[in-house]
């Protein structure tokens, strides 16, 4: 089995906090972190293990010890950025200006999916099992619900839009801003606003089709996080 499969199966939990770390363990674990983030941000969170170990110049024995799960590993990367954003969340929801507060809250989470991949698969699928990852989403989609249902009693925003409807339409539009980076890096604002736009009230008009479920948002988000295989 390689190594990224190896730590993708395993179901252990670390606990850091037992006891300090040694100098040494304590640097190796820097770089691993440091190594870790810059390949994701290249190559988003399916970069092999053995590469991240690889670029920080430690063994594979040292990155399973010091990181027994490929989750472990993504926590100790995103956690900090994650949190963040729960709190440009709170920023959003004390906004007064419902649609404002949403328009401004999108736009940090989106410069933040062009400007590392890693961050843009955390955010657009359904991975799991992650602490900080999980708490985020769900302050996310209580963040989102909130402003939806201020922007539509302010009468700025759509009656019929529902929470599914802009999570999904995000993370349709989140999926696709890597592959423009190279040639257009700052589409993703102008493309942001026209789906916006697309939300207002004055742009109602009757729509095709019903809202995704929960459900069915959820098994969409999560099929795009189904690992890759890898050769």
């Amino acid at each position: 089995m390689r190594g990224s499969d190896r730590a993708r199966h395993d179901s252990r939990v670390p606990d850091y906090g037992r006891a300090p770390l040694r100098r040494d363990a304590l640097r190796n674990r820097e770089l691993l972190i440091a190594a870790a983030r810059e390949l994701y941000a290249e190559q988003g969170v399916d970069a092999p293990l053995d590469d991240i170990a690889r670029r920080a110049g430690v063994g594979n024995a040292t990155l399973y010890r010091r990181f027994p799960t490929r989750g472990a590993l993504i926590e100790a990367v995103f956690g900090d950025s994650l949190n963040d954003t729960i709190r440009r969340g709170e920023d959003a929801r004390n906004t007064e200006d419902a649609w404002e507060g949403l328009v401004r809250y999108l736009q940090h989470i989106f410069e933040g999916l062009a400007a590392d991949r890693g961050a843009n698969d955390l955010m657009t699928t359904g991975i799991q099992d992650i602490p900080s990852l999980d708490a985020l989403k769900a302050h996310h989609h209580q963040t989102i619900s909130l402003l939806i249902g201020r922007a539509q009693e302010q009468g700025a925003m759509r009656d019929d839009v529902t929470v599914e409807d802009l999570l999904f339409m995000l993370a349709a539009l989140g999926r696709v801003v890597p592959a423009s980076m190279s040639t257009a890096p700052g589409a993703w604002l102008r493309h942001l606003h026209l789906l916006l736009a697309g939300l207002r009230a004055e742009a109602a008009a009757p729509l095709p089709a019903p809202p995704l479920t929960a459900d069915q948002l959820a098994g969409a988000l999560q099929s795009l996080a189904a690992p890759k295989q890898q050769s």
